[in-house]
This record gives structure tokens, sequence and C-alpha cells, in this order.
């Protein structure tokens, strides 16, 4: 699914419109941030709909967390997927602490529920399985989403990573393509255009690529995610509706 790759640190600049923290100021994303998503598959029409928001701030053992949240629905025909997943994100440290994740459809289901042990570089799921770490700053899915609007988008560059917590899915690269225009509900917004390599089984055969179209602006925002899903094989997401003055500060530039 689009959430399990969803997911680190640039300036704040038009998203100042709130008022920021001392956890918030060097993000460009904050609590009560919401995007809203049509979904549609490669070569048809609207399938579905996805919301990406924001709740906190949240405790997990004793550290504050922004709740990052992804829900999407999908219906084809007589057949419906659903996806929901959460992760806990330590603002100032970078990294997840906890992760919740749901997928339904037609072919399978799955739950998982794992909490990371950064000091320990160490994991462990609901269901009592554990695993090691590579690093002590882990993400999961959803908060690499949110980690990659933190990165310098230089056209040409390649980021390699090793913080998925779990060791086997490692590494995921970044690769900054170009800067471009899209149409979207909201109008045409200029982007850059990254794509993400990362390692899933699950969904993948091999190594699987997910194409973002990030604002260019100072909030990045995930205009548009291109990835295959169950079910309904390559699907896209274009924003429909956000909450924060970035389209105002992307339309300026035009």
């Amino acid at each position: 699914m689009i959430n399990r790759y969803l997911p680190a640190l640039a300036i704040i600049g038009v998203c100042a419109s709130r008022p920021a923290s001392t956890e918030s100021a060097a993000l460009p994303f904050f609590v009560g941030e919401k995007l809203t998503y049509e979904v549609n598959v490669a070569k048809g029409g609207k399938v579905g709909t996805a919301t990406m928001w924001i709740e906190g701030p949240v405790d997990v053992r004793g550290v504050s967390t922004y709740l990052l949240r992804f829900d999407s629905k999908i219906r084809i025909a007589f057949l419906t997927a659903v996806s929901r997943s959460s992760s806990w994100f330590d603002p100032l440290r970078g990294s997840s602490l906890r992760f919740f994740k749901h997928e339904q459809n037609p072919l399978a289901r799955h739950d998982e529920s794992v909490d990371f042990y950064a000091d320990e570089k160490q994991w462990k799921s609901a269901k009592g399985e554990t695993g090691q770490s590579e690093t002590n700053t882990p993400l999961d899915e959803l908060s690499f989403m949110y980690f990659i609007r933190t990165l310098p988008m230089t056209p040409g560059a390649t980021y390699r990573f090793d913080r998925h917590f779990d060791s086997s899915r490692n590494p995921t690269t970044v690769s900054v393509i170009r800067r471009d225009m899209i149409p979207t509900p909201m109008g045409e917004l200029r982007v850059i255009l990254v794509e993400m390599r990362v390692r899933d089984p699950r969904h993948y055969k091999g190594e699987g690529v997910i194409r973002i179209h990030l604002t260019d602006d100072d909030c990045r925002l995930p205009a548009r995610i291109e990835s295959t899903m169950p079910v309904v094989g390559t699907a896209i997401l274009t924003i429909d509706s956000q909450n924060s003055s970035c389209r105002k500060a992307n339309n300026d530039k035009q």
C-alpha cells in the first residue's frame, strides 16, 4: 500500500503561519496539518480517497510525540480495500517510537503493531516478535514520508538511508529527479519529483519504486504519490485540499 512507505529536516518558511514551538521550528510540518487526496488508478477514474494528518502532542514512554496518521479507502466494482496507519514521531530526535498498521482487502488482511527502543536499537511487536535496528533513530513506512520532506531538494542528488526499524528492509534510497508542474484539483502546482526505492517483500518483488511529487516551497507537501497497491495495481494519490499557507506561496512563485 502507499502508506507502507509513507513516510526530515528543512526550514519552516511560509509554514510559520501557525505558532512555532522549539520542537517544530525546524520542521516543514506541524500538529494540525491535514492533507486529503483523491485516488485514481493508472488507467481509469477515481476509485477512492485518502487522508494524511497530524495529531498531538501524545506522550509515549515520557516522550512528547507527533501522532502521524494515514487512512485510505478504495473501491473498484464490489472490491474494497482499506488501509490505516499511525506513527508516533519524536520531533526533537527525528525518529519514531511506535508504529501501527491495518490493511484489509479481498485478498488479505494484515495487522502490525511495533514499539521501537532506539537507545537499545531494538524493536518489539505486539505479537512478541523482536529484532535489531541498524540505527538509534529508526523510522517506519509512514514517518519516512514526513522525513523525506525535510531533505535538501537538489535535482540529481541521491540519498541512502539505513533507518527502517527492520534491518531487512534497508537500504532505502531517495533520488531527486527534477522540478515540474502538475495539475491537481487545487490548480497547477510547482513540484519536485522524488523517487523512493524500497525493500518491501509483502508488496513488491524485489525493489519497489514510489514516485512522490513534493511542492516546490518550504512546506514540501506531497502533492502526488504514485505506487503499486494490492487489488488496484498502480494507484495515484493527488492532493485536493490542505490547511496550510503553502498553496498561496506556491502560487505566488508561478
